[in-house]
């Protein structure tokens, strides 16, 4: 199974797994699993930690890539595929984060990891966290 941590369960993962649900730890655990951080997510923490708005380390540039490292999760760079798939969603919402965490899910086959309800509205395979 492929899955792609939307930002929040990524943070809890990493921060707090008891916020996940078991089915979530179990599966991103699960070694026969390929999960999967976009570079989107590094970008969305990047604004949000420059604003003050996400707690993490403040170092990020350097946290960030040994979590994803100490924890076997791999790095789902934005193509223009993915970029382009945004166009192709309704507007249920304008966060462009999640619009293209969607376009990638969908364009890979990809489960997306996250709490957030609003991805119910698109035609994408979710992983309730």
């Amino acid at each position: 199974m492929k899955l792609l941590l939307d930002t929040h369960a990524l943070i809890w993962w990493l921060t707090g797994p008891e916020r996940l649900n078991e089915r979530a730890r179990r599966e991103i655990a699960d070694l026969a699993n390929d999960v999967y951080v976009s570079s989107a997510t590094a970008w969305e923490m990047a604004v949000k930690t420059g604003l003050g708005r996400l707690p993490v380390p403040p170092n990020l540039q350097a946290w960030l890539p040994e979590q994803l490292s100490a924890d076997r999760l791999m790095v789902m760079p934005v193509t223009l595929t993915h970029a382009l798939g945004v166009k192709q969603l309704p507007l249920h919402h304008r966060d462009p984060f999640d619009r293209l965490l969607i376009a990638q899910a969908m364009t890979e086959d990809m489960l997306i990891v996250t709490r957030d309800r609003i991805f119910q509205g698109y035609p994408v395979r979710l992983l309730p966290c």
